[in-house]
């Protein structure tokens, strides 16, 4: 689903994200996002941090190249 809203930009440089936007997509405050732009185009990624699962995943795998090397 594409939803198109309209926003301004402050004096202070922020956006607001339209408040049906942030409801479909369960944005919180503190939210973090990557800001990629390409001239006249920007675009606001979401930034989630990795679930537990992958973060274990990702030490085992760290604690074994230590190991070797």
């Amino acid at each position: 689903m594409f939803d198109a809203a309209t926003t301004t930009l402050s004096s202070k440089g922020q956006v607001v994200i339209p408040e049906a936007i942030r409801e479909r997509l369960g944005l919180k405050t503190g939210a973090q996002f990557v800001v990629v732009a390409d001239r006249d185009v920007v675009i606001l990624k979401v930034l989630e941090p990795p679930a537990l699962s992958e973060f274990t995943a990702l030490t085992a795998q760290a604690r074994r190249a230590a190991k070797a090397a």
